[in-house]
């Protein structure tokens, strides 16, 4: 053991970037990033819920991944805004056990979930009559059910090894959030094999998803090259190109984070990964489905017809003129 173990209970969040003046704009473009991604997220949900025509095992497994994002960036960014603008950036140790485990069990959640999505997408290219009876509504709750499963146990192991190790002199953490490998930099141990344990682990839960993911694709896309009619590629296509790009999106910084021996000492990098993983992704998610998705755009465009049937709008307008 190094030093004499520090018995405070707070860890000081240095915040994004500390060594940037003048973050008052950036803070200020994250919260707006922020308002997007529940905006966007919310909405998505609400539609998934409200038309029957999108009461489907992809857009059901599509709620889900929703749910996981709007919690994923409430996780963070509150904090971080609510901290820059109120100067006070103290953290209860128990504070900052709860953050780590519920952006640990969110992210690896994300993870499993995407792969379930994957599955779904080979399920209605490759096998489309059976789908109804693969993909059944008890299948789908099981999918849900263990992708929030696996994320709690493996982050409860994580976060419970984590906040166990001893403190020894500062207790600032480099980060916007607490946050596994900024945590273990304030340690008095040689944190060396359990980061090596998250390298193992993230192979469990990152690479070994990953993979599976690729898989999948690689039947679709040769079953798709097969397909004789134009149509009926671009059809199939294009029901997965939303999720290939999501997983693009979030499988790259997680690898990056979680499976580089020695990601604790890159403070700055692992801020850059987080800031687009657990912030940027969230809002692009739902504009990436969004946009690229028929469906939702008919649901969008069913509830805006309507209400101005039902003439709430104008109501609504004459209120506030």
């Amino acid at each position: 053991m190094k030093g004499k173990v520090n018995q405070t209970t707070d860890f000081i969040l240095l915040g994004l970037f500390p060594e940037i003046k003048h973050l008052a704009v950036l803070i200020f473009i994250i919260f707006l990033i922020y308002m997007i991604a529940v905006t966007g997220n919310a909405v998505l949900i609400f539609l998934i819920l409200a038309d029957s025509r999108l009461h489907t095992p992809m857009y059901f497994l599509l709620s889900h991944l929703s749910l996981i994002d709007l919690a994923l960036i409430s996780t963070v960014v509150p904090n971080m805004v609510t901290s820059f603008f109120s100067g006070r950036k103290n953290i209860l140790q128990t504070g900052c056990g709860t953050q780590i485990f519920f952006t640990l069990t969110l992210v690896i959640s994300e993870c499993l979930l995407l792969t379930f999505m994957s599955y779904d997408c080979y399920v209605a290219i490759c096998n489309p009559l059976r789908y109804s009876v693969i993909m059944s509504h008890t299948v789908c709750m099981k999918m849900v059910i263990g992708s929030w499963v696996g994320g709690t146990l493996t982050s409860l192991v994580h976060t419970a090894y984590a906040m166990g190790f001893p403190i020894c002199g500062s207790r600032e953490i480099l980060h916007f959030f607490c946050e596994v490998m900024a945590l273990l930099k304030l340690t008095c141990e040689d944190t060396s094999a359990y980061e090596k344990s998250v390298v193992i682990s993230s192979f469990l839960v990152v690479f070994i998803p990953l993979s599976l993911i690729l898989l999948s694709y690689i039947f679709i896309f040769l079953t798709v090259f097969r397909m004789n009619s134009p149509e009926g590629r671009n059809k199939a296509l294009a029901t997965c190109s939303s999720h290939l790009s999501v997983v693009s999106l979030y499988f790259g910084p997680a690898i990056l984070i979680y499976m580089r021996p020695g990601s604790s000492q890159t403070p700055k990098l692992n801020q850059a990964l987080f800031l687009f993983d657990s912030i940027l992704t969230p809002m692009l998610n739902p504009i990436i489905y969004s946009l690229r998705n028929k469906d939702i755009l008919a649901a969008i465009s069913k509830i805006l017809r309507n209400m101005f049937t039902s003439g709430k709008i104008q109501r609504f307008l004459g209120c506030i003129t």
